[in-house]
C-alpha cells in the first residue's frame, strides 16, 4: 500500500511539474476600490475586459472579489502568454488606447493597485481548476532570502498531499517581475462547505498523506512553511458573476 501511494504521489508531482514547465505568463492585478466605488469599479473592469478581448485579442481574465482577509477588493488574473506576443506593437497600441480611454474613470474608482507578472499553468489547466468555482482561497508569499525554490517546492508538496487526500489542488503562480510577492496560490472550491472539508480528514489518512508528500508529519506542514517565508497573506474571495 505504501509503495502504491508513493507511485501515485510521484505521478502527481511529475504531472504538476510538467504543467508548470509548459505554462504561460500571467499578469495578476490586485485592486482596492475607492470608498463606495466597488460595484462601479467591477462594472468598469468588466467593460474594459470585454473591450480588450475584442480590440487587443486578450483572453478573458479569471477574477474574484475579496470576501475576507487581505486589503484588496479585486484580484484579476490575466493570461499574457509571452511578453513578445503580449507586447506585439499592434496589440500593445490597442491596449494602450483602451486604457487611455478609461484612465480617468479608473483613477476615480481605484484607491490602490499593484501588478505582478507570474509564471503559471497552461490556460486550460487554470480554467479546469477554477471555472465554476464559487469560493477561492488565495495565499500570497514573500520568500526568505535564498528560499524561493524551496518555497515553490513546498507548495508542490502541499498539492501532493491534496492529491492523495482527494482535495482540490492549488494553482501555483511564481513571480517573474512586478510586486513583491514571490509565489501565490489559488485554491478553487464550490463553496465554503467544500473548502471546510479539508478540516475533516481522518487523522491517520492525513498523517500518511503528509509523509508520502515529503513532510515530517501532518502537524509539520504549516510550521515548515513558516521557515521559508518573511510574509504571508490569506484571503477568501468569491466569484464575480
Amino acid at each position: 500500500m505504501r509503495k502504491l501511494c508513493w507511485v501515485v504521489t510521484m505521478c502527481a508531482i511529475s504531472l504538476l511539474a510538467s504543467a508548470q514547465e509548459d505554462g504561460i505568463l500571467y499578469k495578476a492585478t490586485l485592486i482596492q476600490a475607492a470608498p463606495g466605488k466597488l460595484l462601479e469599479l467591477i462594472d468598469l473592469e468588466k467593460k474594459i475586459a470585454t473591450e480588450s478581448q475584442k480590440s487587443a485579442e486578450d483572453p478573458a481574465p479569471v477574477w474574484m472579489r475579496h470576501s475576507q482577509g487581505d486589503r484588496w477588493d479585486l484580484l484579476i488574473i490575466s493570461p499574457v502568454g509571452t511578453y513578445a506576443d503580449y507586447y506585439r506593437p499592434e496589440r500593445a497600441a490597442k491596449r494602450e488606447k483602451l486604457h487611455q480611454e478609461f484612465r480617468q474613470a479608473l483613477q476615480q474608482d481605484i484607491a490602490w493597485q499593484e501588478d505582478v507578472f507570474v509564471h503559471g499553468p497552461p490556460l486550460e489547466a487554470l480554467h479546469k481548476s477554477c471555472d465554476g468555482a464559487g469560493l477561492f482561497h488565495v495565499e500570497m508569499f514573500q520568500a526568505l532570502p535564498g528560499k524561493h525554490e524551496e518555497l515553490f517546492q513546498q507548495r508542490v508538496m502541499e498539492n501532493r498531499f491534496s492529491h492523495v487526500m482527494k482535495l482540490p489542488e492549488n494553482v501555483v503562480f511564481v513571480r517573474d517581475q512586478g510586486a513583491a510577492w514571490d509565489v501565490f496560490t489559488v485554491g478553487c472550491y464550490r463553496n465554503l462547505k467544500h473548502y471546510a472539508e479539508g478540516s475533516d480528514l481522518p487523522p491517520a489518512d492525513a498523517q500518511a498523506a503528509a509523509k508520502a508528500a515529503g513532510f515530517e508529519s501532518n502537524a509539520q506542514i504549516g510550521p515548515y512553511l513558516r521557515t521559508l517565508i518573511s510574509l504571508h497573506r490569506d484571503t477568501l474571495a468569491v466569484a464575480i458573476k
